[in-house]
C-alpha cells in the first residue's frame, strides 16, 4: 500500500461514525453534482457510473441503519434512502438531470443535519 492509500485508509478508520456519514454524504453528493455534469455533456455512460456510484453509497447508508435502536428516526431515514434510489434509477433510465437533482437536495439537507450535529 502506498503512503497516499496508508493515510486514507488511517483517517478513515479513525472517525466517528457520525464523521463517516457526513463522508458517505459527501461522496454521494459528489458523484451525483458529477453525474449531471455528464448528462449535460450527453455523456451517457460517465453519467450511469456516477450515478451507480451513488446509489451504492445510499444503499450502504440504508443497510447500516440501526431500525431498534433509531425508531421512527431510522424508519424516516430507511424510507428516504428507498425513495433516493428508486429516483435515481428512474434518472438514470430517463436521462433526466432535475431527477438527479432533487436526490442532491436530500442529501445535502440531510448532510447539513449530520455535519451540525457532529460539530
Amino acid at each position: 500500500m502506498n503512503g497516499i492509500g496508508a493515510y486514507q485508509q488511517a483517517a478513515v478508520g479513525t472517525q466517528s461514525k457520525g464523521r463517516l456519514i457526513v463522508m458517505l454524504y459527501d461522496g454521494a453528493i459528489k458523484f451525483l453534482k458529477l453525474a449531471v455534469r455528464e448528462l449535460e455533456a450527453q455523456n451517457y455512460a460517465a453519467k450511469g457510473q456516477y450515478i451507480n456510484r451513488a446509489q451504492d453509497i445510499i444503499s450502504e447508508l440504508n443497510a447500516v441503519l440501526d431500525m431498534e435502536a433509531g425508531g421512527e428516526i431510522a424508519e424516516n431515514l430507511r424510507k428516504l434512502y428507498v425513495f433516493m434510489g428508486r429516483r435515481l434509477s428512474q434518472a438514470n433510465a430517463k436521462r433526466d438531470p432535475q431527477m438527479v437533482q432533487e436526490v442532491i437536495a436530500l442529501l445535502e439537507e440531510l448532510n447539513l443535519s449530520w455535519k451540525t450535529i457532529t460539530g
